[in-house]
């Protein structure tokens, strides 16, 4: 039971090291939540240290979602365990307990790598979502809240035949995270609403209209 426990706090403390905060410290000597949209993301790591430290934050940000998991697995955790290890790894980076739980991203990224190292199908079906939905429309945030939203529903349709987990701490969790991280996005949701979200690719117009991730 300790040993669980230690993980859960682990997966906490590891989804909340804030990667983008660190790698743009470390390149220009800036503060990322002070620059663009001021969250503590990949894409605004890209906006203030360039495409290489976006990636290089991006790949990171996964790999916190991935690790919990992985461990959890790897020492043999029930399901419940590595679920609650996978959400508490995406709540560390919604609320980093390093920057006093505030401007942390909207979790996209670390979910990813959490709800694919639990149930790898679903997650790559979602990210077949979300690149046809940014395709189509070039709205970054529509396409990851369609990734998001499509989920859990497909972990429900896939887990009947057999190719997603059936278990009840995963499918909680499934619908959990992303619903976390819709709820991050309510900013974008509202300005998709408006009509004032940037398109991708779009010319910066000002900082009100930076989409947070």
């Amino acid at each position: 039971m300790t040993a669980w426990v230690a993980l859960l706090v682990g997966s906490y403390l590891v989804g909340a090291i804030p990667w983008s905060w660190l790698l743009v410290r470390w390149k220009t000597g800036q503060d990322v939540r002070r620059v663009g949209s001021g969250n503590v993301g990949a894409t605004n790591a890209m906006r203030a240290a360039g495409k290489v430290v976006g990636v290089i934050a991006l790949l990171l940000d996964v790999g916190k979602g991935v690790a919990p998991v992985l461990v959890a697995r790897a020492l043999g955790a029930p399901p419940l365990v590595e679920s609650c290890a996978a959400t508490l790894a995406v709540l560390g980076h919604m609320y980093p307990v390093w920057l006093g739980f505030h401007g942390g991203g909207k979790g996209v990224a670390t979910a990813a790598g959490a709800l694919g190292a639990l149930a790898p199908i679903p997650a790559l079906l979602a990210a077949v979502v979300f690149i046809v939905v940014t395709a189509l429309f070039r709205y970054v945030s529509l396409g990851s809240i369609a990734a998001l939203v499509a989920f859990p529903l497909l972990v429900f349709l896939l887990s009947r035949r057999g190719d997603a987990p059936r278990d009840t701490a995963f499918l909680v969790s499934s619908a959990l995270v992303p619903a976390l991280s819709v709820w991050k996005h309510r900013g974008n949701i509202r300005r998709l609403l408006a009509g004032t979200e940037r398109r991708l690719g779009a010319p910066r117009k000002s900082k009100t209209q930076e989409v947070k991730t």
